[in-house]
């Protein structure tokens, strides 16, 4: 699918000012002067359709006062992001490159942001039994997206963290809460090994999703206590 757009910048999604047309079915508004507002992202329109942020390259445009906290929270000039409509456009628009840094990203425009660790938290998960799966994983992060565990979207472990995160989009990640964790530890199952080690995880979407690294049976005691 091919998109298009008029060659004027429109990252004023933030800004204001008259709509611009992207086609398929979504429309950024713009402005003449990038004086920064959130409240235009409420007119803006879109659908579920993933955006091709992969195919768009536009020039470094700037920082823009965005951050996002280690709990998941969005916070622009200081000022909490609540609007549901909102942080769903931003994270859409959200990718992270292989310099490290996340940019919202527009056709014509991207501006780099602040995370503190990862944008995207995972604050629901819920089993459903699908034919020929064994049973899947369905995701919600704290934007409304979603994603089911499979072999395309897997649990990570990383060294310096005690709860695993997911791989999601354009290099993001969305790390458990830990209510979600704690939730999926209760359906755990625990496999020994050769070893005598045990691993602690989920099946889903017909792949084995660990939740913890490998544990002695004398650490199983202390996941219940």
């Amino acid at each position: 699918m091919k998109w298009q757009c008029r060659p004027q910048p429109i990252f004023t999604v933030f800004f204001g000012g008259p709509p611009l047309h992207m086609t398929p079915r979504h429309r950024l508004p713009m402005a003449e002067e990038p004086a920064m507002s959130l409240k235009t992202l409420l007119t803006v329109q879109t659908n579920d359709q993933p955006l091709p942020l992969e195919e768009w390259d536009p020039a470094l445009s700037g920082d823009m006062d965005i951050r996002v906290d280690r709990g998941g929270v969005w916070w622009h000039e200081g000022a909490k992001v609540k609007h549901p409509r909102v942080l769903r456009t931003l994270s859409r628009l959200l990718r992270r490159e292989t310099d490290g840094h996340y940019y919202l990203v527009t056709p014509v425009e991207k501006w780099r942001i602040r995370v503190d660790d990862h944008p995207l938290l995972i604050i629901d998960a819920v089993r459903r039994e699908e034919a020929g799966t064994g049973g899947c994983w369905h995701l919600t992060t704290q934007t409304g997206e979603h994603a089911t565990l499979d072999d395309s979207c897997r649990l990570v472990l990383d060294d310096d963290a005690d709860i695993p995160r997911v791989i999601l989009r354009h290099g993001l990640s969305a790390r458990l809460s830990r209510q979600c964790w704690y939730q999926l530890v209760e359906q755990a199952e625990c496999i020994e090994d050769a070893q005598g080690q045990i691993h602690m995880g989920l099946h889903s979407g017909g792949h084995w999703h660990a939740l913890g690294p490998p544990m002695s049976p004398d650490d199983l005691p202390t996941l219940s206590s």
